[in-house]
């Protein structure tokens, strides 16, 4: 059986704070921004008469990010105490490589990124840095030499209903 890679998805509490971060910020574009209620999804959520407000963003190569903000139930945020933990089960990250790592972490970082720590060199010419979204959701930042000189673009063709 054959797969692929469908998107991304982060809960969020602040769904246009959220489009700024990942749109203004990291610069990805946004596809299609909806609200939606219905049985349907009700079902697949878990959540009856559950409605999300969400938008479904895109990168160069085609990798999607769906950021999803709860209406009903109301997004709740997760404790302090484990909201920052990596090493963790359901410790997930989100992982963009980027033309400027340090560039990039002060302009998400200046945007209500958290970050972790700072850029650091993990092979000659290759930087990376992990840091939280505004909501806690983990990204991993990282430029590099080669892949800049290399970069290639594959962008399937989406079909939002």
């Amino acid at each position: 059986m054959r797969v692929t890679m469908n998107h991304t998805g982060f809960v969020v509490k602040d769904l246009e704070r959220s489009r700024k971060f990942y749109i203004d910020g990291l610069g990805l574009e946004e596809l299609k921004l909806f609200d939606v209620q219905s049985d349907e999804l009700g079902q697949i959520v878990g959540y009856k008469n559950a409605r999300i407000y969400a938008s479904y963003l895109v990168a160069a190569d085609g990798h999607a990010l769906e950021i999803i903000e709860y209406k009903e139930p109301v997004t709740q945020v997760s404790d302090d105490s484990v909201q920052y933990e990596r090493a963790r089960t359901g410790g997930a990250h989100l992982a963009f490589f980027v033309e400027d790592c340090h560039e990039m972490w002060e302009r998400l970082c200046s945007m209500g990124g958290k970050p972790l720590n700072p850029p650091v060199e993990v092979l000659p010419g290759m930087w990376e840095c992990y840091m939280q979204d505004p909501d806690g959701n983990w990204i991993e930042i990282t430029s590099d030499e080669k892949h800049n000189k290399q970069q290639f673009i594959v962008r399937q063709n989406v079909t939002m209903p």
